[in-house]
Order: structure tokens, then C-alpha cells, then sequence
């Protein structure tokens, strides 16, 4: 369980309004996502969907995975999850790079299958970025109220 880092209040104004299901299997989910990096960063958003995106750094571009809660489900998100091997076939979509897990049950991320595609992602995301990370372990809040 993650005690070292609360939700956003920003966040956490959007998420309550959510059904109580949904909000304990989100933050299951971020939890287990942030005891896989500590270190990560968790970008904030709210567009089309309530999102916290997990970074090696403070750029969305060095984004690895992302939740997106809609209004009856959320998923786990592989921002790159095109050029990512799935040898378990686990990731759907259609988009040119972003795929997603449809998350229904803690046991749809707890598993060693789902854990070895996060952390793959990661390492992905660790190759890719150009830059050293200025800040590491915190939570932007991208989300205008």
C-alpha cells in the first residue's frame, strides 16, 4: 500500500464523483503502480478522461504508462505499448502507439504477466528520454479547476 504519497487534491475533487468501486480499484492500481517506481513522477490530467500518468521525468514524453478512469471503467495505459513486446497478446487499441489493459479486477495488473509489461515500458521509457529528469517522485497537477 502506498503511504508515502496522497492523491492530489486536484485530482481527488474529480475522482469523488466517480462510484466507490472505481475509486478503490483506481487506487489499488496507483499504488501498486508506484511501489513497481517509487521514484516515478505522476502527472495529473483532466481532459476527456481523469488521468495520472507516470514518468521518468517531469515530460509527458517520458510517460510509461498511464490510468485513465472514464465514467464506468479504467485502463492501464502504455504510452509507446505499439513498440512494446506483448508476448502474453495482453494490450488492445488501435492507435498508432498508445495500447491499454481494460481493467476491470485487481487481478487484470496483479500478476507477474502485466508487471513484466510495466516494467518493460520502463525500461523503454529510461532508453528513450534525451534529457536527465530535473525532479523524480513527485505529483504535478496538470488539472485546472
Amino acid at each position: 500500500m502506498n503511504d508515502g504519497r496522497p492523491i492530489h487534491e486536484d485530482f481527488r475533487f474529480f475522482l469523488d464523483f466517480k462510484e466507490k468501486g472505481l475509486i478503490d480499484l483506481y487506487t489499488d492500481l496507483r499504488d501498486w503502480m508506484l511501489e513497481l517506481r517509487p521514484d516515478c513522477n505522476e502527472l495529473l490530467y483532466h481532459t476527456h478522461a481523469l488521468t495520472s500518468v507516470y514518468a521518468i521525468s517531469e515530460k509527458l514524453g517520458d510517460a510509461y504508462c498511464m490510468i485513465p478512469i472514464y465514467t464506468n471503467h479504467l485502463n492501464l495505459g502504455f504510452n509507446k505499448g505499439t513498440l512494446l513486446k506483448d508476448p502474453h497478446k495482453l494490450l488492445t487499441g488501435t492507435g498508432n502507439l498508445i495500447r491499454h489493459i481494460p481493467i476491470k479486477t485487481t487481478k487484470d495488473y496483479r500478476n507477474n504477466k502485466v508487471k513484466d509489461l510495466v516494467k518493460t515500458a520502463i525500461a523503454q521509457a529510461i532508453d528513450d528520454m534525451e534529457k536527465p529528469a530535473k525532479v523524480t517522485g513527485k505529483t504535478i497537477s496538470k488539472i485546472k479547476r
